[in-house]
């Protein structure tokens, strides 16, 4: 069985096929399917998924390209829905987080500074209530490791890594795993392929990041999380190994760093 750790099933791309497509996703070997929020406007509707297919859970906070329509109230109402969804065993994470350089403009002047302050409050939440957190690394890998120096958390997924052999090691060191998905499947993804090859094993997550980041197979079209098992294929092949052994391997991992799953396994 598969996990997807990193599943934006709540996108409009979705929309009135949700449950349908977690299900196809069951059919196919996925076992679970993480979905992060990214902004206030959607905690409920992650929860809610989660609880109407019974192969999904979901994590709470504010994606670094909505803060900027975000203000401390959300914040606060963040840190609160995350102490009401303690007791609900779908809830495993906080994220998605992190920050993106990558936007025109978000990584610069007051916007730069906003997003890391959203960043390091929401690693305090993590922190506070001793949760993991599903982080969004792009063109950042350094600034957000500056910030897990600072502020210590369980660990977590540094989501869609492509960063450097020695940057992913410091993140392994801090507890996290790196999740690889779609871009992985390309043969000009040349450096995420060899870190896919030779990270150690026991540092791989795998995920779709649907309805983005499909795969070659399937790009330029809608990802769904029923092609992870075919991602999973590719990174079988890529290290010269059974798609049964990662199939174990990563979902195994998937449990060692979201704890929470293993209550649902």
């Amino acid at each position: 069985m598969w996990i997807d750790t990193h599943c934006h099933l709540d996108a409009s791309e979705f929309a009135g096929e949700h449950t349908d497509v977690a299900a196809r996703a069951g059919q196919e070997g996925v076992s679970m399917i993480v979905i992060p929020a990214v902004a206030k406007d959607n905690f409920a509707a992650v929860s809610q998924l989660a609880r109407e297919s019974g192969n999904c859970t979901y994590a709470l906070g504010i994606h670094p390209i909505f803060v900027p329509n975000a203000d401390e109230s959300d914040l606060m109402l963040l840190r609160k829905e995350v102490g009401d969804a303690m007791s609900d065993p779908r809830f495993v994470a906080i994220g998605e987080i992190g920050l993106d350089f990558f936007v025109p403009g978000l990584g610069e002047g007051a916007l730069r500074e906003k997003q890391e302050h959203f960043y390091s409050e929401q690693l305090k939440i993590a922190r506070d209530f001793d949760l993991p957190v599903l982080l969004h690394v792009r063109r950042s890998q350094d600034v957000i490791l500056k910030y897990l120096r600072r502020i210590a958390v369980r660990g977590g997924i540094a989501h869609a890594f492509n960063g450097s052999f020695q940057q992913a090691e410091e993140f392994i060191r801090r507890g996290f795993r790196l999740g690889f998905g779609g871009a992985m499947t390309f043969t000009r993804a040349l450096q995420i392929r060899r870190l896919a090859t030779e990270l150690p094993e026991e540092a791989i997550v795998l995920e779709t990041d649907a309805p983005d980041i499909s795969p070659a197979w399937v790009h330029p079209g809608r990802n769904s999380p029923e092609h992870l098992p075919q991602i999973g294929k590719v990174l079988a092949e890529l290290r010269g190994t059974s798609e049964t052994h990662i199939a174990q391997l990563t979902s195994a991992n998937a449990r060692d760093v979201l704890p929470r799953l293993i209550h649902l396994a």
